[in-house]
């Protein structure tokens, strides 16, 4: 009998058109753990993040939670399901204080029956709360999210999509446009999330960033899925040398080498 996974995607094709954007991808992640999808530009991540957060739907293949066929219409059906999805751009308002923008489209309120408003206080208090859980002390909440730096805005979008219920966070590219010591902070919520049970999808072109936080790895090359590993089956440079093309990167060695060769011959 085949385990049951917290969320699994079972042979996933994607066409526009001609053009075939996924050709029978499956992956899956479980409570507790990070699963890694990496690939180059190219390789079909965006498409297999919109599938598994009801973007769009696939035109072959399915998709699990709990071991149950689902079929997301919209973001909203996979928010329902406990599926969050962090993307690069991270839906915030530069301008908003970090309050508003963790409470935005899902504000508390207080009072009776039709007279009811904003319970600003208590946004105040989640977001200390819940950031001081991701590691960050917030001492402002009025401040602009703009004012933070790249790393602490992504954990305002991790400390949000966990708190109002996510079971699974699909994370876009996290690092993509940090420095070395902002990268580290994200790779450390990503663990924190990890350890709150939480099944994480991280979304990656790095393998360096990939390899010390990633509990299963799916390398995507040009909609396919060129393998799945458990950390115990792969160290970090056959992981890097798969997600560079190992093959092409060989041939490429090899031409190379003629071409010196012939350099000096001519020489």
């Amino acid at each position: 009998m085949s385990p049951v996974h917290l969320l699994e995607a079972e042979g996933l094709f994607k066409y526009y058109g001609n053009i075939v954007a996924l050709s029978d991808v499956s992956a899956h992640v479980d409570a507790g753990e990070v699963t890694c999808v990496l690939g180059d530009n190219g390789a079909g991540k965006s498409s297999f993040i919109k599938i598994l957060s009801g973007v769009h739907r696939a035109d072959e293949g399915r998709l699990l939670v709990d071991g149950k066929a689902v079929t997301f219409d919209s973001p909203r059906d996979a928010r329902a399901h406990g599926i969050a999805t962090v993307y690069q751009d991270l839906a915030m308002v530069p301008l908003m204080s970090i309050w508003r923008n963790f409470f935005l489209g899902a504000e508390p309120t207080k009072g009776v029956g039709p007279v009811r408003w904003f319970d600003v206080q208590h946004a105040k208090d989640v977001v200390r709360e819940q950031m001081h859980e991701m590691g960050i002390d917030v001492r402002d909440p009025d401040q602009p999210v703009g004012t933070l730096s790249g790393g602490e805005r992504q954990s305002v979008a991790i400390a949000r999509a966990v708190y109002f219920g996510a079971r699974v966070l699909i994370l876009d590219e996290p690092t993509s446009a940090l420095g070395v010591k902002q990268a580290g902070v994200v790779l450390r919520y990503v663990l924190q999330a990890r350890e709150r049970g939480i099944g994480v999808i991280f979304i990656t072109h790095n393998p360096h960033h990939a390899y010390p936080v990633g509990d299963r790895f799916v390398i995507l090359n040009r909609g396919r899925t060129l393998g799945t590993y458990a950390k115990g089956e792969i160290d970090q440079q056959e992981l890097v040398r798969l997600m560079a093309g190992g093959a092409e990167l060989a041939e490429l060695e090899h031409e190379l080498a003629a071409f010196r060769a012939g350099e000096t011959a001519a020489g």
